[in-house]
């Protein structure tokens, strides 16, 4: 059974930081791509930035020189790093096994966890 325990978030001023982390259960984790979503309220889920099993990072445009993420196969957790955050990057952050292709990422979209509020005030 896949787990996926979400934490390190909080209310913060934009231009803060937070780091997130992930601690992942039931699956092979060196084996997946990892992802961080986050779904901001009225909004879909949408994509922040994914990782494949060799360390090549991809990020979305509205994130791209703020976000960094990482992974410790030895630890199975998966973490974001956000610095200089926007009111805009309010919302509950998920992290998600998958697979990635040329630089698409295919969720498991089976597993989540319960996700971790990020609120950025202004």
């Amino acid at each position: 059974q896949v787990q996926l325990v979400e934490s390190g978030g909080g209310l913060v001023q934009a231009g803060g930081s937070l780091r997130l982390s992930c601690a992942a259960s039931g699956i092979v984790f060196s084996g997946n791509a990892m992802a961080w979503y986050r779904q901001a309220p009225g909004k879909q889920r949408e994509l922040v930035a994914h990782i494949t099993t060799g360390g090549t990072t991809n990020y979305a445009d509205s994130v791209k020189g703020r976000f960094t993420i990482s992974r410790d196969n030895a630890k199975n957790t998966l973490y974001l790093q956000m610095n200089s955050l926007r009111p805009e990057d309010t919302g509950v952050y998920y992290c998600n096994p998958g697979t990635a292709v040329s630089g698409t990422y295919y969720p498991d979209s089976s597993s989540w966890g319960q996700g971790t509020q990020v609120t950025v005030s202004s």
